[in-house]
């Protein structure tokens, strides 16, 4: 029950992302909805309500809006994190994909290797941030995180 098994991802007043982004977004909501770890923490004596649970992200005011509702719909917490402590990760993982999508195109398996493990740094990094800045509010694995922070980072574009 605890896992995400559906996911909004709300890009209306964003420029399109470009195809790559795209794809990128693609596979990690596929990834995300067939295996997850997501877990709403007690708080005070308050019960927890039960997932599996639906999310719905948005940038709002500079902000990530993490909306969580229960399988049925019942909303049952809304998040608002500060896109701050992701602004460098983002940039950096933007670039090293640009990077890594042109040595696709152009540049032998050797050297795309190099930049696709650089590329795996930063998103583990991306992840890291995500987990530190839900720490109380909800509980994710890595990988989970790290799917997450692609959906953030692609809802970041332009904003």
């Amino acid at each position: 029950m605890n896992r995400i098994c559906h996911i909004d991802i709300d890009e209306s007043d964003l420029p399109a992302p470009t195809p790559e982004m795209e794809q990128e977004r693609r596979v990690a909501v596929f990834d995300l909805l067939e295996d997850n770890s997501f877990a709403l923490p007690a708080r005070d004596d308050r019960t927890v309500p039960q997932g599996p649970y639906r999310l719905a992200l948005a940038i709002r005011d500079r902000r990530l809006v993490v909306d969580i509702a229960q399988e049925a719909g019942d909303k049952v917490a809304e998040f608002h994190l500060s896109l701050g402590p992701f602004r460098q990760v983002i940039k950096d993982y933007d670039q090293i994909c640009a990077s890594y999508f042109d040595a696709v195109k152009r540049l032998p398996p050797s050297q795309i290797e190099a930049i696709d493990m650089a590329r795996r740094g930063i998103h583990n990094e991306g992840a890291r941030v995500l987990q530190e800045r839900l720490e109380g509010k909800a509980e994710i694995d890595l990988d989970t995180a790290r799917r997450l922070f692609t959906l953030i980072s692609v809802l970041n574009h332009g904003s």
